[in-house]
């Protein structure tokens, strides 16, 4: 093999690259015959022989050159010694073509009684030179900014570039320094950072800084720059120099990002669209501008608005106004304003409407002319603003969220000196529609949270009576606006024979649907009550009533397969008989009731807890305490004493310290406990109902043990006028004659003894008729031709209701009289 060139005085040795870099080179093993022995995949993609027609085959069929015998043995005699060979050598490629190629001759080795030689080579590229004016036009009008500086920091070489970002001339800036010619761009800075550079002699890469210079002395602009020093031969620093690349763009989408994320954690902390519209305007100045104000349609600050749809066909409806939500500026006391908060009409730039808000784009107004004809015309007296603090530069985005119309902010500045610039406009409109959703989500929570307080207190009672059996007062506080309304419910419900039910529940969430399942939960309670079923059975079919309203599906959740979501509920039902001064109760799931007995003594009675409503397949239980006269009896939700800490046992001692002082006005008792008990919003519904017990006396109520005999009704019947004559109520004599009549008579006919016949008076006349029958008496319209059933449609008729509750002992028909 013949080599065409070698390094001088020689072969040049492999240099060290080469050695580390060859995993693509082509490979052979040649004899020392010169037949190839094996042959690589990277030989035969250098030169296009495959190893089937280049193993056993003489390697000289590639040489590109004349052969040379005598060299060929030099090489040889070179590789025995052990010393390897290297050179440029042309080989012919299979196609033909000739390639230079950096060949490498290994030392000799044997394989087996065979000496052989290793080659590899790659093909040679071309090297690219650079010629001397190359290089100059390269850092004359490279678009990196370049200067070189003395040990002193004076300028001894600067390119086109950077002449350009200062806008200072080259001659000017020749032998003086930095700080002396661009006081705008941290001179002293930088300065001390090329010292530092010239000291260490390390460089500093990337430093970013933020100025203006005279290029374009009305806006900042930022840059990158970086220093090295330069050394000579001898490695002693001659100087330094510095590199500089406007950055502008990058550092301002750096801010309007940093900006933009900022404003999410502090526009927005609340689902208040007045707080939010302010902190939109607190945000923004300084950062962004020196006076801005945030004006929102005033359906938008309606409890009951909707904003304006921007589907809406037409122009913007005149009585959507704009009012003042929210300003700030680097001024104390907003003085640029000409509206204050709340106040209207709001801004809009000169020659628009309101029709701005629906599909106009941002206004920018670089620069602002108090003197134009249409700040003369329009806004007058905001013009005089303009002039008097020197506003130069405005920025006007419409708000909206959600295909809705909310308002308009506007961004001004006057001590900034800088207007407003296109770039600036982007930024506006992204601050503008972040705040637009968060006071969208701040809408949408208010309208809904007053309608949750709305349907709530509409379906809470408006009075509240306990008849003559109890003096009541209720106080109920919805949780904070941020937690949504709850569902705790309370009742008084008058029941037959002066006796007065007592109820309060819990609903499982906060919204209008907790709202709305309490609605439904004490139109059942008022159901189940008037059908004079006991605490206990009340209760279960309360339960079964949740569990079938848990388990209804909604069309969208049947749509999908899921069944809408758990409805629970405790309650608490007690019903107090003023007559035998015993009050029944049960519970599920609620917090006992607290009784304050007459001498201050205060007491939790427990009936069993059971299990809170909607779980099913678990019974309730009832329990019976005697109450004295004016006995205090609470009843409460777990908001009322589970407070910050939501320790039970602590609130309801602080409760029954609260209500030991029951002296007082019960109104007044029971408003100043949930006060002093809840002094702060919490994020549940609180409830309270007191009741002070009262007792109908021996002079109230009357009865009579009734004989198994029909002729014994004249004589009951004559007993029971003379005591209501006695009572004074001579107008309801002949009604009670007829009803005790008929009630009685009933009695003796179709039920079973004992009978008794009892009359009260309190609010109502009440006649009541007990037996140990437990059939319950059904009206009847009889035909013209029955000579009965006509009965009980009188007592219907002429008393104000009638009714039958169940006994232990059987059951009792009564009637009421409403008493002149």
């Amino acid at each position: 093999m013949d080599p065409a060139r070698e390094g001088p005085g020689g072969p040049t040795p492999a240099e060290p690259r080469d050695l580390l870099d060859a995993s693509s080179d082509a490979a052979a093993v040649l004899s020392a015959h010169g037949l190839v022995l094996g042959w690589t995949r990277s030989a035969e993609d250098l030169l296009g022989y495959p190893a089937a027609e280049m193993v056993g085959a003489s390697a000289a069929r590639l040489l590109a050159i004349p052969r040379d015998p005598a060299r060929v043995a030099g090489v040889a005699q070179r590789c025995r010694a052990g010393m390897g060979w290297n050179g440029l050598v042309p080989l012919r490629h299979r196609d033909g073509r000739v390639l230079d190629v950096d060949l490498r001759v290994s030392a000799s080795f044997r394989i087996g009684a065979d000496e052989c030689f290793l080659l590899s080579a790659r093909e040679r590229r071309q090297q690219w030179t650079i010629g001397q004016s190359v290089l100059d036009g390269f850092l004359t009008r490279s678009p990196v900014g370049m200067a070189v500086m003395d040990l002193q920091l004076r300028y001894v070489w600067l390119n086109d570039t950077l002449e350009r970002f200062g806008g200072v001339p080259r001659e000017q800036r020749l032998g003086r320094r930095l700080s002396e010619l661009l006081p705008g761009l941290q001179g002293a800075t930088l300065e001390g950072l090329m010292r530092k550079v010239l000291k260490t002699g390390e460089p500093v890469t990337d430093y970013e800084y933020v100025g203006w210079s005279w290029a374009d002395p009305h806006r900042q602009r930022a840059y990158s720059t970086s220093f090295f020093p330069l050394v000579d031969a001898g490695d002693s620093v001659t100087g330094v120099c510095y590199m500089v690349q406007d950055v502008t763009e990058r550092w301002t989408a750096r801010r309007l990002l940093t900006l933009v994320n900022e404003a999410g954690t502090r526009v927005g902390t609340t689902l208040d669209v007045m707080r939010t519209a302010q902190e939109l305007a607190d945000f923004a100045v300084p950062r962004f501008a020196d006076f801005v104000v945030v004006d929102l349609l005033e359906p938008v600050l309606s409890t009951e608005g909707h904003g304006a749809w921007l589907t809406d066909a037409g122009p913007a409806p005149a009585q959507s106004a704009l009012r003042r939500a929210g300003m700030s500026s680097v001024r104390e006391g907003c003085p640029e304003a000409v509206v204050r908060i709340g106040g209207s009409p709001g801004f809009l730039p000169p020659s628009h409407d309101l029709n701005l808000l629906i599909d106009g784009e941002p206004i920018l107004l670089p620069v602002l002319d108090p003197s134009d004809e249409h700040w003369l015309t329009e806004h007058p007296e905001r013009a005089e603003r303009i002039r008097t603090f020197g506003l130069h530069s405005l920025i006007s985005v419409p708000m909206r969220a959600r295909n809705t119309a909310l308002g308009i902010t506007t961004f001004m500045r006057s001590v900034n000196p800088v207007p407003f610039q296109s770039d600036d406009v982007l930024l506006a409109r992204e601050l503008v529609a972040r705040a637009a959703l968060c006071v969208d989500n701040a809408r949408r929570y208010t309208r809904e949270h007053t309608a949750a307080v709305t349907l709530q207190r509409s379906l809470l009672p408006q009075v509240l009576t306990g008849g003559t059996a109890l003096d009541v007062a209720s106080a109920y506080l919805p949780a904070d606006a941020t937690d949504g309304v709850g569902g705790d419910w309370f009742d008084v419900i008058p029941l037959s024979g002066a006796r007065v039910g007592l109820v309060i529940g819990d609903v499982v969430g906060h919204g209008i649907t907790a709202a709305a399942a309490m609605g439904r939960l004490r139109t059942a309670v008022q159901t189940l009550a008037d059908m004079e079923l006991p605490p206990d059975e009340l209760l279960a079919h309360l339960d079964d009533l949740v569990l079938r309203l848990s388990a209804e599906r909604t069309p969208e959740g049947a749509a999908h397969g899921s069944t809408a979501a758990f409805l629970g509920a405790t309650c608490l039902y007690a019903v107090y008989d003023p007559v035998t001064g015993r009050c029944s109760m049960a519970r599920a799931g609620h917090p006992p009731p607290v009784v304050v007995a007459p001498d201050g003594q205060v007491s939790f009675p427990e009936p069993p807890a059971g299990p809170p409503l909607g779980l099913g397949a678990m019974a309730f239980e009832a329990t019976e305490i005697e109450l004295a006269e004016n006995s205090l009896i609470g009843l409460y939700t777990d908001g009322l004493i589970g407070g910050a800490a939501g320790d039970i046992e602590r609130g309801m001692a602080r409760l029954a310290d609260v209500l030991a002082h029951s002296d007082g006005d019960l109104p007044t008792l029971c408003t100043s406990a949930v006060r002093r008990l809840v002094p702060a919003p919490q994020s549940d519904d609180i409830a309270l109902l007191l009741a002070r017990t009262h007792t109908l006396g021996a002079d109230h109520v009357v009865s009579w043990e009734v004989p198994v005999d029909p002729a014994a009704v004249a004589d009951l019947r004559s007993r029971a006028t003379r005591q209501v004559e006695a009572w004074g109520l001579a107008e309801l004599v002949l009604t009670t004659e007829l009803v005790v009549s008929e009630l009685v008579t009933n009695a003796i006919r179709y039920a079973e003894p004992p009978i008794h016949l009892r009359l009260l008076r309190d609010s109502h006349l009440t006649c009541e008729v007990a037996d140990a029958s437990s059939t319950a008496p059904r009206l009847r319209h009889a035909r013209s031709t029955d000579e009965g059933g006509r009965g009980l449609f009188l007592v219907a008729q002429l008393t104000d209701r009638w009714g039958a509750r169940y006994t232990a002992d059987g059951k009792i028909i009564w009637a009421e009289q409403e008493i002149p």
